[in-house]
């Protein structure tokens, strides 16, 4: 599974899978999804407080000033930011704070006509935020919403060439792979770069960047604002415990998981779950791979499976790995298959997660 457009595809955690769980990607992952740093140099943040503003614009790779604006106004539709919202354990209720547009704004006829999205979650944010109309092109993984105009566009190997095709006056991108920012510079095509997120805020800052980027200022505050505003209701409902009930979150077959320091594992602590897969990692991997003699011996309260796509994982094929019948969760039928492509993006779909692992704890009895 992969953590930004849907899974870990060619060991990335961006927009494809997590395929078959080697070293190699593994780095990719942690460079992508959160837990280490990501190609801006950021760290991922273990405080999983809810921001109460939107923040300030993320990075903006270079481009000719008569592309991006500085900041923007709201424009057409796009599918609205998906229901359920993740919250934060360790910071209860900070309310979403309504955001102030931007002193300046983008005049709709300055904002880009024809973007290229070479990020899932960015893909998912534009539509969210009313930008869809102005998207010619996004990548192969990107499937979100229905109806996106998904081309053989790769996100991991980006070719110069085959982007500019399109005649983007805006290129969307998440990671700058093969230096194709600069390329793109030298063609004088305007770059945004939005690295995977390592923490909400960073998810908020990002959405309201494209939203000043592309003209649609006051739709991002919005889907912002309502992000916050249902992960606060969902933290709310989170059943009080005398202790934390335990969880595995399997990103592939062999076992390779999220530590709690990561982007989605700070989701899991904002739902009051504590994950077994912190007590043996003493390198504070991002993403460790345990052994099966690990996984039943810490006994989990509830499985999460990120690998329903991209390896057919199930409950029933989970429970028939050798020796797992034994598990807690799977006696109580607590093994719960996830979206790959919710479980690994940051863009408004990130509520639908959180609401997915709040369930599952609800579902739990308390003790």
């Amino acid at each position: 599974m992969r953590f930004e457009s849907g899974r870990f595809e060619s060991g990335r955690f961006k927009s494809g899978r997590f395929k078959s769980g080697t070293a190699a990607a593994i780095v990719a992952v942690c460079a992508l999804l959160s837990g280490c740093g990501t190609s801006s140099g950021t760290t991922a943040s273990s405080a999983t407080t809810i921001p109460t503003a939107v923040g300030s614009s993320p990075t903006v790779a270079s481009a000719p000033a008569s592309s991006i604006p500085s900041s923007s106004v709201p424009a057409s539709s796009a599918p609205a930011a998906t229901s359920s919202a993740p919250a934060s354990s360790a910071a209860t209720s900070s309310a979403p704070a309504s955001s102030s547009e931007p002193a300046q704004s983008t005049p709709a006829d300055s904002a880009p006509k024809r973007i290229v999205s070479l990020s899932a979650s960015a893909t998912e944010d534009l539509y969210a935020i009313g930008a869809g109309a102005q998207v010619v092109a996004v990548d192969s993984n990107s499937n979100y919403p229905a109806g996106v105009p998904t081309t053989k566009l790769s996100a991991y190997e980006p070719n110069v060439e085959s982007i500019a095709k399109y005649s983007p006056d805006l290129v969307v991108l998440s990671d700058d792979i093969n230096n194709i920012k600069a390329q793109l510079t030298k063609l004088k095509i305007p770059v945004l770069v939005e690295p995977a997120a390592t923490s909400l805020d960073d998810t908020y800052r990002q959405i309201q960047s494209l939203g000043t980027a592309t003209g649609h200022t006051a739709a991002a505050i919005r889907t912002v604002n309502d992000m916050r505003a249902k992960i606060t209701a969902l933290i709310a409902t989170v059943p009080k415990r005398t202790s934390p009930l335990t969880y595995f979150h399997e990103l592939d077959n062999t076992l390779y998981t999220a530590s709690s320091k990561t982007f989605v594992g700070q989701l899991y602590t904002l739902a009051g779950l504590k994950n077994i897969a912190d007590a043996d990692n003493p390198k504070a991997t991002p993403y460790p791979q345990l052994s099966a003699e690990y996984l039943v011996k810490a006994d989990p309260d509830l499985v999460f499976l990120a690998d329903t796509k991209c390896c057919q994982q199930s409950a029933t094929t989970f429970a028939a790995r050798p020796g797992f019948s034994v598990l807690s969760a799977v006696g109580a039928k607590q093994v719960v298959s996830l979206d790959d492509d919710v479980a690994s993006r940051w863009g408004p779909r990130v509520v639908n997660l959180l609401a997915a692992i709040i369930k599952a704890v609800k579902s739990v009895r308390t003790s």
